[in-house]
């Protein structure tokens, strides 16, 4: 792991310059349900009528769970936008994948994602080469069912390939072509390699159609791996990342729906969705 002087990674998680936050900047705010996991399996009704209460008016559903929470989520007023499927159906098990994207067409979902490349399949840049490959093959098939496909990143994307300052993410960027593939920008974990969202927003705006919301705490140090402490991962508005700028560069960039996203939580995961939400309602 690589380390950097405190006051330079604040920097680089947050915006260079903070912009003042935007009133209605968010029409709607969503939630990615992947949260709520070690709750869900026990009430899922009354957990996600709660999620109604505080305020979400949509939700990212995780494929596996797709079977459990679909005839919850249509007893409420919560709109399906976008559903993860299996990594391994875009890396291995491609033949099962035309079938869990016809699952998500039929039930309204917008776009579909790909959610995470294990430790174990990644590589250097001919391991990204063939994933922007298997992604375009993906996105055409997302195509013809009206879906989008998005790629969904995490920390190890932004590792350098030893090649001048070339990233394993500009290479997948390069090798996926912009009109199949798009991003869900996850905030906190470009924060985490020490990259800020704010700049891949500029760069490659018109690739990112989702966005995830999580903050990232104080005392994180850069790295290019997801094995990170709990603590690290915070409510929107209580660690390092200057959401007013990161909205205002959003909006500029058109993204298309949020999703408060928390992977650990201190307590009850809906006291930190609520507390995340209040955040961004009050911008």
């Amino acid at each position: 792991m690589q380390s950097i002087h405190r006051r330079n990674f604040i920097a680089l998680a947050t915006a260079a310059v903070a912009m003042p936050a935007n009133a209605k900047t968010l029409k709607t705010i969503g939630v990615q349900l992947y949260t709520l996991r070690t709750i869900l399996p026990k009430s899922p009704l009354e957990t996600i009528k709660e999620i109604e209460k505080i305020g979400f008016k949509e939700v990212e559903v995780v494929g596996s769970t797709l079977d459990l929470l679909w005839p919850v989520i249509q007893q409420t007023r919560l709109k399906p936008v976008s559903i993860h499927i299996d990594n391994s159906y875009f890396l291995r098990d491609k033949a099962k994948l035309p079938t869990a994207l016809e699952e998500a067409a039929k039930r309204g979902f917008q776009y579909a994602v790909c959610p995470y490349v294990p430790p174990a399949e990644r590589g250097g840049a001919d391991v990204m080469k063939r994933l922007g490959n298997n992604l375009n093959e993906a996105g055409e098939q997302c195509k013809k069912l009206k879906l989008k496909l998005c790629y969904h990143n995490h920390a190890f994307e932004f590792a350098p390939t030893g090649t001048g300052t070339e990233t394993l993410f500009d290479v997948l960027m390069k090798e996926a072509q912009p009109d199949l593939v798009g991003l869900e920008l996850d905030v906190m974990w470009a924060a985490v390699a020490g990259v800020s969202p704010v700049s891949i927003l500029q760069k490659h705006g018109k690739r990112v159609q989702l966005l995830h919301l999580k903050d990232l705490d104080k005392s994180a140090k850069q790295q290019f791996a997801e094995g990170v402490p709990a603590p690290w991962f915070k409510e929107v508005g209580k660690g390092t990342i200057d959401f007013p700028a990161l909205l205002k560069a959003a909006k500029k960039a058109k993204v298309q729906h949020y999703f408060v996203e928390q992977d650990q939580t201190p307590g009850n995961p809906l006291d930190s969705l609520r507390e995340s939400f209040q955040y961004l309602d009050k911008l």
